[in-house]
């Protein structure tokens, strides 16, 4: 216990455990160290100075040179700080510091030699996180920018936001609300609660089921179209092996041909769509790291690392010029080139946040007007529906899947969907009955 921790039992020995102690042996039994400290900080802090991997001296040294020590070292130095009073009261001791405990003996010597010995301690962890911490602002300030540009960017996310106006018009069509150029985009966040009236989908499925196919429909065009002009030239030619059938029998075959033909392509459409929806996300890569990044920290931070500067400026400045060691000039140095640093970095922030702004007003106009509102709000609405958007995907190709194996074992009609005969012309007999009941229970501006 006492080398791990510090802490030192009284023993007594064997023969004397069963006799009384008397008032002379209680008093030779007193220890004959002097504390200062609070008992127990006194305890604590020559627990944390024996954990030390460094001796007083070295300590000694570093203050005097300003460098030196690890950076958990000069964490838990700056934790056992002492208070002013506590400084006070350890400078002004006169008696025999031979005396004094572990941690008042250490406080003594350490602040004889060096009086700012824990504001410099502060100031050179202060400089060992610096480079990590304006690291990390200065990767949150290209997160952002980059964000800002991939939203500005006209590409599948915008196609879906057009889709799910025109579900909304058409949802809304005879109403007030029924020709609307824009929306809010926190009701994204509320797509997967419009239920179609059997309950088996959400407005969300059936806008992201329609955007799958458009887009499989388009890569499918693209890739296959040589193909598909091939194949339809084969067609022309006659099967010699055909066996001969009536007109109406030939006219059934046709359109069962044709039926099936459209169901292949139907799950060709979804299959070689729903890729090209879910690399979405990979787009939008920013977009959802800018989502976790707080804002007042963010915006904080440049202000406290100046600030941080500034204190470091006046402990150099109160140093003497004459004493030993290169603490002021190692300082110096660091201080100017974090003085510059964040000059650039502050410019930066501004021209960043700027863009956050008009990146916010091209999507929601007013919005940062909107003095409740958080300025990176816009990220975290995009990063939810981004993650709604992918779990649909899933289950759409789930929802493929098990019916190709349904198909496949002979116990299910053809593959296609009932749902995809809805289209976005047929959204008002789909989905009216429930949007009018979402729409009658809130009539916010954040409705469609």
């Amino acid at each position: 216990m006492e080398s791990l921790f510090g802490y030192t039992a009284n023993q007594k020995p064997p023969e004397m455990n069963n006799k009384p102690v008397t008032s002379s042996s209680s008093n030779s039994a007193l220890p004959t160290q002097i504390f200062i400290l609070e008992p127990r900080k006194s305890q604590n802090t020559a627990i944390v100075l024996r954990s030390l991997a460094v001796s007083r001296r070295e300590i000694l040294d570093a203050l005097l040179e300003g460098q030196g020590l690890t950076t958990d070292t000069l964490e838990k130095l700056t934790k056992i700080s002492p208070t002013q009073e506590e400084e006070s009261k350890i400078l002004q001791f006169n008696g025999n510091p031979t005396k004094l405990a572990d941690a008042e003996s250490f406080l003594y010597h350490i602040l004889k030699v060096v009086p700012s010995a824990f504001m410099r301690f502060n100031a050179m962890l202060f400089r060992t996180n610096y480079d990590p911490e304006i690291l990390h602002l200065k990767e949150s300030l290209q997160t952002l920018e980059l964000a800002c540009k991939e939203l500005r960017s006209r590409g599948l996310f915008l196609k879906l936001l057009e889709a799910i106006l025109k579900a909304g018009n058409r949802m809304n069509a005879g109403t007030a609300r029924g020709n609307a150029q824009g929306f809010n985009l926190s009701a994204l966040r509320r797509l997967s609660d419009v239920k179609s009236i059997d309950g088996k989908t959400t407005l969300l499925h059936f806008v992201v089921e329609q955007v799958v196919r458009s887009e499989g429909r388009r890569c499918a065009i693209n890739q296959n179209d040589s193909l598909d002009r091939s194949n339809s030239q084969r067609g022309k030619n006659s099967d010699p092996n055909s066996v001969s059938q009536t007109p109406k029998e030939e006219k059934e075959k046709e359109k069962e041909n044709e039926k099936e033909k459209e169901n292949k392509k139907e799950k060709e459409y979804l299959m070689l769509g729903l890729p090209v929806l879910g690399g979405l996300s990979t787009e939008f890569y920013n977009v959802k790291k800018a989502a976790v990044i707080d804002h007042d920290t963010f915006i904080n931070m440049c202000s406290t690392l100046t600030a941080r500067v500034a204190e470091i400026q006046l402990l150099v400045a109160s140093c003497s010029n004459g004493e030993k060691g290169r603490f002021v000039q190692e300082m110096k140095g660091f201080l100017e080139e974090c003085e510059e640093e964040l000059k650039v970095v502050r410019v930066e922030q501004t021209r960043v946040m700027e863009l956050v702004k008009r990146t916010t007003e091209y999507y929601q106009a007013g919005a940062s007007k909107d003095k409740g509102g958080q300025p990176l709000q816009l990220f975290l609405i995009v990063k939810d529906f981004l993650d709604m958007v992918d779990q649909a995907c899933q289950d759409i190709y789930r929802r493929l899947q098990k019916k190709n194996v349904t198909k496949t074992v002979g116990s299910s009609p053809p593959l296609s969907p009932t749902r995809q005969a809805v289209r976005f012309t047929n959204l008002q007999l789909q989905f009216m009955s429930d949007m009018c009941r979402t729409t009658s229970s809130s009539d916010s501006e954040d409705d469609f």
